[in-house]
């Protein structure tokens, strides 16, 4: 819920009126303050004797009922006021690429505040969504707040991750990210074995010198500043994700075994598929179609979706649950992949691998002509996967072009999959679910880890075939663990904030779209304006703000529903092997339905919502890893063509430049206000675009343009444009904002310095 953007200047605090304050001038003078002890106000007050005793009576009585929250052991503050200092999380973007952070431990009803922006952060690698940051708040002049970057989280704050710069004098260790100042200088006598460019993790001295760089000594080398596999090392050590296993989990793995039909379903003779990513490190479902024989259901469809029966290996309380729970998902990389469960299981006996026997949960499902589900049934089963088949490979068999792996199985098994899912396809038209269309691009990295080449993934009919059986074996998870009354980690998505309705028909209004700011959201209204702009020009930038508009998806165990899938109730079931909150839901269901061992344990009941907001936290980790790695390997791919011309479009408008996306790679980077030309420029937040003072002539959200590479930096993953193209006209009748964006370098009256 984001608030509008504010002049940063803030009012001073004013003094407290003398004598024993009431409820509401107690109260604003918290408010105003931030937080005080007793005796901070009753020192403000001026407040002696009784009048002492009466204030404490008053605080006792504004805190039972809610009116005030406790600050530390003393202090007091207004209910849901912010601390002067605090520890983050990136929940939003907004339309116009600003980021909005929410208190790490306040819930989904702490206030959204805007992140102060700057350009120094973004050059450098700007927070994004889900990293954890310490910020300062500052309160502005209207009352609301900005959050003021100290640094970035998720490695000890007294370790540093660096690269070794070596001189004649000394050798230090700077820091990977450019906005820390920990440049440590190294003391051990080993660190002249060190060699320049050596990437390593270094922990400051317990004590250093007052002034100049701090002490230090190297703790591991993690690798060389010019190692192509060097970026996702970084994003591993930057966001402190955790590696590796302990011996306890990879003895555990080791002695698992072949599972065994004892207490199962035999479904070792239903042709079972993997469908997956050509590059698939993991496979933990299958599926499969045939006709519905009931006479009861002309036209009808049975749907099986299989999934790894993580649960047979992983025991509630175990080593291996432990440390799954803690690692929460796996985290991939365009390089390598860092996995929630050991290897022996994960690419092992957990993977759905063609002709082995492998445990699974499945459900199978009953479809109408008309797409609606009928019924569904969950049973824990033995099967063998038929064939394992990528997704491009699916999709070249039905569209004729066979292979010897897929020409025996296209009449028996692909086509009825695919006709199922033409039923299935008129039940989710029917529902409408958000047809946002991904902007993801494919890294291909070669044998010796360098960057061959950055492309769109391409979206199937295959894609979709197998999004939307998974979608609907996760409804019917989620639907069984209600039926049985059985606690369930849900996963859910909450509708857009009427504050990002406005700003999203605010940007509608500049392209001379009409919105209706006052009619509820919903996904068939953001469907209808996607296909209505889909082969024009601003179609890019309209789905790219549709997404931002979205509020964003978390973990819960109370249901708010699934706004984007437009689901009523929804919990992940479909990745178990990947996904801690799947093998929670594998459990409910074993115990729900009295599958035999495994089952969800009543200590791990009462610690859902716990469990809940710890993956969710760790599953925004995992995504700003996996943004800061790609970031830097395409920074690495673009790299060698400084000076190059490149087409883009504007994505982001802030005060300090223009975020700009590449058409051809995707790359994202920053066009500092000073590459703009020779006028004032000013942010105009509603109209989302910087204004020329003199001229009026403007840079607008989703605007082409053509810019130049300046600078590539693939150690933080920074990319520099230069903006070649001329700015749009005025727009008639515009106002013209009130707060301007100067260039660098210029000073208030249009002179430049030294002028």
């Amino acid at each position: 819920m984001a608030p509008p953007k504010r002049p940063r200047t803030a009012k001073p605090p004013t003094k407290a009126p003398q004598g024993l304050p009431d409820r509401e001038t107690l109260i604003a003078y918290l408010r105003e303050h931030g937080e005080a002890g007793k005796a901070d106000l009753a020192r403000a007050f001026g407040l002696k004797g009784a009048d002492r005793r009466a204030l404490r009576e008053m605080l006792k009585t504004l805190e039972a009922e809610g009116a005030l929250g406790r600050r530390g052991r003393k202090g007091f503050a207004e209910a849901g006021a912010l601390p002067p200092v605090g520890v983050v999380d990136v929940t939003e973007r907004d339309a116009d690429g600003d980021l909005y952070v929410r208190l790490a431990r306040g819930g989904e009803d702490a206030p959204a505040v805007r992140l102060a922006p700057g350009a120094h952060e973004v050059i450098a690698g700007a927070p994004g969504l889900g990293d954890r940051l310490l910020v300062r708040f500052q309160r502005l002049e209207d009352g609301t707040f900005e959050a003021q970057v100290i640094k970035r989280l998720g490695q000890s704050a007294h370790k540093i991750l660096g690269v070794i710069r070596k001189s004649r004098r000394e050798v230090r260790v700077e820091p990977v990210d450019r906005r820390s100042r920990e440049t440590l200088v190294l003391t051990d006598p080993d660190a002249e074995a060190l060699r320049d460019g050596d990437l390593v993790i270094a922990q400051v001295g317990a004590a250093h010198q007052r002034y100049g760089p701090k002490r230090g000594k190297v703790l591991e080398v993690v690798g060389r500043e010019d190692q192509p596999r060097a970026a996702s090392l970084i994003a591993i050590h930057t966001h402190g994700i955790p590696t590796g296993f302990s011996p306890a989990a990879e003895a555990a793995a080791e002695a698992a075994e072949p599972p065994s039909l004892a207490g199962r379903t035999d479904l070792r003779d239903l042709p079972l598929i993997t469908i997956d990513p050509a590059d698939a490190r993991d496979h933990d479902d299958a599926v499969h179609a045939h006709p519905d024989d009931d006479a009861a259901n002309p036209g009808g469809w049975i749907v099986w979706v299989a999934i790894a029966d993580v649960a047979n290996y992983v025991v509630a309380g175990s080593a291996l649950d432990r440390e799954a729970r803690e690692k929460a998902n796996s985290v991939y990389f365009p390089d390598r992949v860092e996995p929630m469960l050991p290897e022996r299981l994960s690419n092992g006996l957990c993977s759905l691998h063609h002709g082995e026997l492998r445990a699974c949960l499945a459900v199978r499902m009953v479809f109408g002509a008309d797409g609606r589900k009928r019924s569904h049934r969950f049973v824990r089963g033995l099967m063998r996967s038929a064939a394992k088949l990528a997704y491009e490979q699916a999709q070249a068999a039905i569209e004729g072009r066979t292979d010897d792996v897929t020409g025996p199985i296209l009449e028996p098994v692909l086509k009825p999959l695919w006709a199922a899912y033409a039923t299935m396809k008129a039940g989710r038209d029917r529902r409408s679910p958000l047809e946002i269309e991904s902007a993801e691009r494919r890294i291909v990295i070669s044998p010796e880890g360098e960057v061959v080449s950055i492309t769109p993934r391409q979206v199937l009919e295959a894609h979709k075939l197998i999004e939307e059986m998974m979608v609907q074996a996760n409804v019917c998870a989620a639907e069984t663990l209600e039926q049985r009354r059985t606690p369930l980690i849900y996963r859910v998505h909450d509708t857009p904030s009427m504050e990002k309705i406005q700003a999203f028909a605010d940007f509608l209004g500049t392209l001379g779209v009409p919105w209706n700011k006052g009619e509820a959201p919903r996904t068939d209204r953001f469907n209808r304006l996607l296909a209505q702009m889909r082969e024009g020009p601003h179609a890019e930038i309209v789905n790219e703000v549709v997404l931002r508009t979205q509020m964003q998806a978390h973990y819960s165990p109370d249901n708010i529903g699934h706004f984007g899938l437009n689901l009523e109730r929804y919990a992940h079931f479909t990745s178990p092997i990947r996904r801690y909150a799947d093998l929670t839901v594998h459990r409910g269901l074993i115990k729900a339905l009295g599958l035999g061992d495994g089952a969800l344990t009543d200590y791990e009941a009462t610690r859902l919502r716990e469990t809940a907001e710890h993956i969710t936290l760790a599953e925004r980790r995992a995504m700003a890893a996996e943004r800061d790695a790609t970031d830097r390997y395409v920074a690495a791919f673009m790299e060698s063509r400084l000076g190059a011309e490149f087409e883009g479009r504007i994505t982001g408008v802030t005060r300090f430049g223009l975020f700009v996306r590449l058409k051809d790679t995707g790359a994202d980077g920053l066009a500092p206000v000073s590459s703009l030309g020779d006028e004032y420029f000013i942010h105009d937040d509603r109209a989302h675009a910087l204004v020329g003072e003199r001229t009026g002539r403007r840079w607008r959200l989703g605007a082409p343009v053509t810019v130049r590479l300046r600078e590539a930096t693939p150690i933080t993953g920074g990319l520099l444009f230069e903006v070649l193209s001329e700015p749009e006209p005025p727009q008639p009748g515009a106002m013209r904002p009130r707060l301007g964006v100067r260039r660098r370098g210029d000073r208030p009256g249009g002179r430049k310095k030294g002028r």
